[in-house]
């Protein structure tokens, strides 16, 4: 899984394998979603991406929210952590916001996606309270099920099962895209955030496991 592109630079194929209980409940979430993910959407990479980045877009915010909160009550400095993770919630909105001018969801998936944000956004709230190494494992292991997902969307676009259409003007301009760009750069440049959201949050989880300094991966550098 590579592309020659500036924008996966980033490598696109790293598993971070689980290490201990928590880590497989945390990957056991993500194949479940996953079991989801196909049922309702097969290779329908597009309408796909639109649902799955409504929730793709909460677990920065709800982090956030708790790092500043957690901030507050200890009176010390958060080390980056919630500046990266608000960053993140924002990168996942914008993703979605391009998607819809790509694959129009029609009213089901928008029920779909109304049901599953108020799941999920409970959930994981409770989850990150509690367990926020897991939580973070969690969306590490989410964004690298999003690699997949975009890699086959590319091949997709590559083979003319879908086609490569221009990029939306919101995408042009939020990634800096020439203006002649296409379904495809936009593609690659989403994959390659996911990538990026992928070792942060497997970072903060291990930087939560290890109990050492936050500033290690404030910076988006996971720890091995």
């Amino acid at each position: 899984m590579s592309d020659t592109s500036p924008s996966a630079a980033v490598a696109l194929d790293r598993h971070k394998a689980p290490d201990g209980l928590s880590d497989r409940i945390a990957l056991g979430i993500v194949k479940f979603m996953r079991l989801f993910a196909d049922a309702f959407f097969s290779k329908r990479y597009g309408h796909r991406a639109v649902v799955l980045e409504t929730v793709a877009a909460v677990p920065g915010m709800v982090g956030g929210l708790l790092q500043h909160l957690k901030s507050l009550r200890h009176i010390r400095e958060d080390e980056g952590w919630i500046r990266e993770l608000l960053d993140e919630a924002e990168n996942e909105r914008m993703h979605l916001m391009t998607f819809i001018n790509i694959a129009k969801p029609s009213l089901f998936e928008r029920a779909l996606i109304m049901g599953g944000q108020a799941v999920f956004f409970n959930t994981y709230f409770f989850l990150y309270l509690f367990a926020p190494k897991t939580a973070h494992r969690v969306v590490g292991y989410l964004e690298e099920e999003a690699v997949v997902s975009y890699t086959g969307y590319l091949e997709q676009v590559d083979n003319g099962s879908v086609e490569n259409v221009p990029a939306p003007k919101i995408a042009i301009d939020y990634w800096h895209l020439p203006v002649d760009a296409r379904l495809r750069d936009v593609i690659i440049a989403v994959r390659a955030d996911e990538a990026k959201h992928r070792d942060v949050n497997h970072g903060f989880a291990d930087v939560l496991a290890a109990g050492v300094s936050k500033r290690q991966v404030a910076a988006g550098r996971a720890l091995d």
